[in-house]
This record gives structure tokens, sequence and C-alpha cells, in this order.
């Protein structure tokens, strides 16, 4: 499947201190299971190790609307998430922010702010402040979740696709985001990211 779309400055830190300039987009990882594939190389490379089952990842772009604005191609489970994310083009406007979690650690986009936790160093501990910062960057950046929980209202995605045909597995995929952009649009519920 190609990449959906549905519709530089220091990486970490506390919102309020990285002058909300553009608009805030977030982005995450999302992971379908598939079954157990019969070639031994494709088993290798959709296994994912942290849902110790074989899976198919996706990366979701979501606005300050809770829109999802990008799905990016499918790749097997093993890829990392940050690995991933370096080989999308991603469609975001210069000065927009960009909030992640500590997964991405490293990925930077030229021309946007990247807002993601502060990770405790080596046997020491986070200041008061920077407790106080991930705090508020977590509470921004739980949108994607919502976001990502709202895709998989469809079993389909949830549970194990037993569909073989080249695109079917994308084009489900492609409709839950389509149906989640729906029930944003039409459901006066869901509450923007700030």
């Amino acid at each position: 499947m190609g990449a959906s779309s549905l519709g530089g400055d220091p990486v970490g830190g506390c919102p309020s201190c990285s002058a909300r300039s553009g608009p805030p987009f977030c982005h995450d990882g999302t992971e379908r299971p598939i079954p157990r594939p019969t070639d031994a190389a494709e088993q290798k490379t959709c296994y994912s190790g942290k849902k110790k089952r074989h899976m198919l990842k996706n990366l979701l772009l979501i606005n300050a609307t809770l829109r999802i604005v990008f799905l990016s191609e499918t790749a097997p489970g093993s890829v990392h998430d940050k690995r991933l994310a370096d080989t999308t083009p991603y469609p975001l406007p210069v000065g927009g922010q960009l909030l992640q979690d500590l997964g991405f650690q490293g990925f930077t986009l030229e021309g946007v702010a990247i807002l993601q936790p502060m990770k405790k160093p080596r046997g020491h501990v986070l200041t008061p402040q920077q407790q106080e910062d991930n705090r508020e960057i977590a509470r921004r950046r739980v949108r994607i979740e919502h976001v990502n929980s709202s895709v998989k209202r469809c079993r389909m995605l949830k549970e194990t696709i037993r569909m073989w045909k080249d695109g079917m597995r994308d084009m489900v995929m492609e409709i839950g985001c389509a149906l989640h952009n729906l029930r944003v649009r039409v459901t006066p519920s869901w509450t923007p990211m700030v």
C-alpha cells in the first residue's frame, strides 16, 4: 500500500516553552495481527517480539481536530516505529509541532518542532519541572491513543484478519481510518487536541 493522505527545533521540552507557533500534530504506530505466514522468511519479518505474534504495522498522523491526515505504508511487525518514521515522507507544514513518544527518540523533521517527554537519565531522577513538562506532553499526546482505539473499533483490525488477496488488508485499514474521520466529523463529543 502506498502512503495515504487522509484528509528543526530542539527535541523534548515543555510545550509552553516551545512557543506553540504552528498547528499541533501527533503520530504513533499501530499494529494489526495476521495469521502466522507459511514462508519462514516472512515469519521472521512479520513477528513482533513486543506483541509475541505476527503483525503488520502502520504509522498514523493526526491533526489538532483528531482527524487522521496521513496513513503510512504497511510494514512488517518487526520494523521499529522510529525506523518506519525515518522512511516515511510526512506532509507537515513548516513551523508546525509534532508530538511523539519515546519510541521515536532521535526522530526529527526540518522546520517542525518535535515535542516528546524527557527521558530519565540512568542513575538520576527528573526534576519536578521536567516531570510536570512530561505530564503536560502526555496529556496532549494521549489523544493519538484514543484515535488508535477508535480505528480498531472495526474488529477486522483488532483481531487476526484472514484475508489473503493482495491489497485487502491495507484496504481494510484505510476503511477503518476513514470511518474514524467520519465519526470525528459527525460526533461533537470529540474534543480537539490542545
